[in-house]
């Protein structure tokens, strides 16, 4: 790989950001969790020269922080570093922090002179360049929901919504949409937004959700769907770290609360040609043939996807019926109820919205299948059936999900293989399957409560 020199973009900030303490170099893994190192900012000029030494494993660490020996990035190579070099132009300010700080995406090379192809980022990379092919552009936007919670656990060991800053009740019910819920956290989403303002993270809609203290923040599209994955990964580092300065706990786990509605990220996309014209645009009464392309082949994907929309136990609690979760394949316009979801908008800009994965899930590998499924559609078209109008939930037949099934489908996917590479799908599989078969090993409390004293 080319050593790189310090970017004038990144030689710029550095300057404002005088005295710099420390900087955190971050590495997304598959889980989407940030891992790295933390160095000193007189350091960050041989960082950029030299890259920094980071064990090949950190991709593939599992969600509990081991290294899964299956992936073979363990002990069958002995552990091995790889070179790590920063994203030219993700130097950021830290401003949550009391000290003067920044942060800085990491890219790891293989050792061939090239960089680690199952990296997410990477495979995301590919996808995008097989759409430069064919002279288009996908803009995305991503959606996240999440809940904030009361930092303690509860007496039994559980979650607790949030105690309302300006009531101090906690909170125990569902007003979707509601302005006083926003004015209540505006505290929260005021830091939230100087936070990204500051870090260049378009962040420009807030709402109330579906839940008692669950909100939903939108980032505004962008040309470089690379960059859109970027800003959510670093958002949720906002979020997180926000919540925690007031003493509250953020959450983008797929289902917290049994009994309340599980938190998604849905995916905005539409296309552009080299004219700059939206190959999507259309109206409900006459549906763009791109468009049918593009949802059928989703459609076709969605089985061998199901992981990386649903990588983790408690990603399959959320789909239940009447929950505003997709349970099929359905499509339709302005219709929640649908997995592929066409919002209302004017012909121009209409889009696609991909409603499946959680938020628990890696905004890269959730836009990598979403464009790869579309990709696969326009190369093979098909047929998406009509759009439903109207309760999807009454109109077809529910899919039930157990990770298992979607671990076993995702090996086996001819699909996986051709568009994101056998190594990734050897690598995030065998991720997957040692979290499951970790996760079965325990002894719940639902196991004591039901069968300690029946049996």
């Amino acid at each position: 790989m080319t050593q790189l020199a310090l970017p004038a973009e990144d030689a710029a900030l550095l300057d404002r950001l005088q005295p710099l303490e420390h900087v955190d170099l971050l590495l997304p893994d598959m889980n989407g969790l940030l891992r790295g190192k933390r160095v000193t900012g007189d350091t960050l000029a041989k960082v950029y020269r030299d890259g920094v030494c980071l064990p090949m494993s950190l991709i593939a660490t599992d969600i509990t922080g081991n290294t899964v020996e299956e992936t073979g990035l363990g002990y069958d190579i002995g552990d091995e570093d790889r070179i790590c070099r920063p994203v030219p132009g993700s130097l950021r300010p830290v401003p949550w922090q009391e000290r003067p700080m920044a942060q800085l995406l990491l890219q790891m090379e293989d050792g061939k002179g090239g960089l680690f192809a199952a990296n997410p980022r990477e495979v995301l990379k590919r996808v995008l360049a097989r759409f430069a092919e064919r002279g288009l552009t996908p803009v995305v936007a991503v959606e996240l929901e999440f809940y904030l919670l009361d930092a303690r656990l509860g007496p039994d060991g559980r979650p607790q919504t949030s105690i309302n800053p300006r009531t101090g009740q906690r909170n125990r019910t569902t007003q979707v949409y509601y302005m006083e819920d926003l004015n209540d956290y505006q505290a929260f989403t005021d830091a939230v937004s100087e936070a990204c303002r500051l870090q260049d993270i378009p962040a420009d809609t807030a709402v109330a959700e579906y839940a008692p203290g669950q909100f939903e923040i939108n980032l505004r599209h962008r040309k470089d769907a690379l960059r859109a994955c970027d800003d959510a990964i670093m958002l949720k580092r906002v979020i997180k770290a926000v919540a925690e300065r007031q003493g509250m706990l953020a959450s983008f786990m797929a289902k917290p609360f049994v009994d309340q509605a599980g938190s998604g990220a849905h995916i905005h996309v539409s296309l552009l040609d080299e004219a700059g014209n939206n190959v999507f645009a259309c109206s409900p009464d006459a549906p763009a043939e791109t468009l049918r392309r593009a949802i059928a082949g989703l459609q076709r994907s969605s089985k061998d996807c199901m992981l990386m929309f649903a990588p983790h136990a408690n990603s399959y609690r959320r789909f239940v019926l009447n929950a505003f979760v997709p349970l099929n394949d359905a499509w339709g316009f302005n219709n929640r109820t649908v997995a592929v979801r066409i919002p209302h908008s004017d012909p121009a800009n209409l889009r696609i919205e991909h409603r499946i994965a959680g938020a628990d899930a890696n905004p890269y590998l959730v836009t990598a299948a979403v464009l790869a499924g579309i990709l696969d559609g326009l190369e093979h078209p098909g047929d998406p059936g009509a759009p439903t109008v109207g309760n999807a939930y009454e109109q077809s037949e529910h899919r039930e999900l157990y990770w298992r099934d979607t671990i076993r489908d995702f090996m086996a996917s001819d699909f996986v293989a051709r568009h994101f590479g056998s190594e990734f799908r050897h690598i995030y599989g065998q991720q997957k399957l040692k979290e499951m078969r970790s996760f079965n090993t325990e002894v719940t409390t639902l196991e004591i409560d039901w069968y300690l004293r029946q049996v």
